[in-house]
């Protein structure tokens, strides 16, 4: 079972800051989630911590930021945390992944039953989750829309966070894994600085070398992030 819990080049690094801006969370919502589940109980069962620390800070990886986002849903859903930990470790140790609301193939195996969510692994064996609110598992669905999976181990890879038609994507692989404007380097704040200093959009766009739309799209993803 790999974990992902120190620097490493591809993978990411996203500090709790970064992670509420990212999936558009609170703060502290996402300090408690690191410190209490992932960090202490989840990291118990499995002998591993999922995040790094340089004194100040904790970090993690992309694969966390994405489970983070799944855990969310489901809490928004009404099921209780200790139901969506105990999913997360029966999955763990049932398919050997340190990331399993992370993975495509396990997120594909949700089905709904009256006021039950249900990881159906096979027709004898079944995870169920007692759920209070209004369920919708369009939540994943869409979420996966707006997720590349890796072919190898069907493993997240990308998130666009505005979506696959738009220019925005994090990708753990470029710039630490920060989101960057597709096919380039260049972070989205920096679009929107210059945006803000009252440069004309086909200006920034020709100095930048993209798409209008790009340019576009960073402000718009800047400008939500600061609302």
């Amino acid at each position: 079972m790999d974990f992902e819990n120190k620097p490493m080049l591809g993978y990411g690094i996203y500090t709790v800051p970064d992670i509420a801006k990212i999936l558009n969370l609170r703060y502290y919502k996402v300090q408690r989630l690191l410190n209490e589940y992932w960090d202490n109980r989840i990291a118990k069962d499995l002998g591993e911590r999922y995040s790094w620390t340089d004194g100040k800070s904790k970090a993690v990886s992309f694969h966390t930021l994405v489970e983070f986002h799944t855990f969310f849903q489901f809490r928004e859903a009404g099921i209780k945390t200790q139901e969506i930990l105990k999913a997360h470790q029966v999955l763990s140790k049932k398919f050997d992944t340190a990331f399993p609301f992370a993975t495509a193939y396990i997120l594909k195996l949700i089905r709904i039953a009256g006021k039950k969510v249900l990881f159906q692994i096979s027709e004898d064996e079944i995870i169920d989750l007692d759920f209070t609110g209004q369920f919708n598992i369009h939540f994943l669905v869409n979420f996966m829309k707006k997720l590349d999976f890796q072919k190898e181990d069907d493993m997240a890879a990308r998130l666009w966070p505005l979506g696959k038609k738009r220019n925005i994507v994090v990708d753990p692989k470029y710039q630490f894994g920060h989101p960057t404007i597709e096919g380039t380097r260049i972070l989205p704040r920096i679009i929107y600085g210059m945006s803000l200093a009252d440069e004309p959009i086909l200006f920034i766009a020709k100095t930048y070398r993209i798409s209008v739309a790009a340019v576009k799209d960073a402000i718009y993803y800047c400008s939500k992030e600061a609302a």
